[in-house]
């Protein structure tokens, strides 16, 4: 009976080391913790969360404020030889589109960071970003349509712009209109979470 109980206890621990998975996200002030103490932002959030539950996963927050996806893309490599993620969830291209950088350049950043991820066998995340409306018809519809179209492409997940309904909330955003206060964050650690943790168990 103790031998039965002893494998079985093995096995459960065996099951759960197999499921914990590493995920880093690539991203800008919107996960970086923008005007506010690191640990109040949505990624340390969602890693407190996880270590709570035994250390079920990992997160990596290598987000930086005004990151664009050419910083984000030449900091890649490196992030993923020291990490080693499972899962690589890139949050980029707002401040892409907030300078008016061709969408072509964005397009090209993110599929090349997306074939990294791939050759260090980690899967990748999409984040879809939206910009102020003031920018134009032509531009918005360029830029937004990015995301979806590299997700389908490559066969990845596309996670919804996660302040997509908080940005309507004036007591939720800073007076700045871009950035979501610290009150928020944990409605978007919750959201994030909704899309990502089922993608984790796979």
């Amino acid at each position: 009976m103790m031998r039965l109980l002893f494998a079985v206890s093995c096995l459960c621990c065996w099951a759960a080391s197999v499921q914990a998975q590493t995920l880093l996200v690539l991203g800008d002030s919107l996960s970086a913790g923008y005007q506010m103490q690191a640990e109040q932002s949505w990624p340390a959030l969602l890693n407190e969360k996880w270590q709570q539950q035994g250390g079920e996963h990992t997160l990596i927050n290598a987000s930086i404020s005004g990151e664009t996806t050419q910083g984000g893309l030449a900091r890649l490599p490196a992030l993923l030889e020291t990490h080693k993620p499972d899962w690589v969830l890139i949050e980029l291209g707002a401040n892409d589109g907030l300078r008016g950088f061709a969408p072509a350049i964005t397009r090209a950043n993110l599929t090349k960071m997306i074939e990294l991820a791939r050759a260090h066998q980690a899967k990748t995340v999409l984040t879809q970003i939206q910009l102020p409306r003031n920018y134009g018809a032509r531009y918005l519809q360029q830029f937004e349509q990015i995301f979806p179209e590299l997700a389908q492409a490559n066969d990845l997940p596309l996670m919804p712009f996660f302040i997509d309904d908080i940005v309507l909330r004036p007591e939720l955003m800073m007076n700045d209109g871009l950035h979501p206060t610290a009150a928020a964050q944990p409605q978007i650690r919750d959201r994030v979470a909704s899309f990502i943790e089922p993608l984790l168990t796979q």
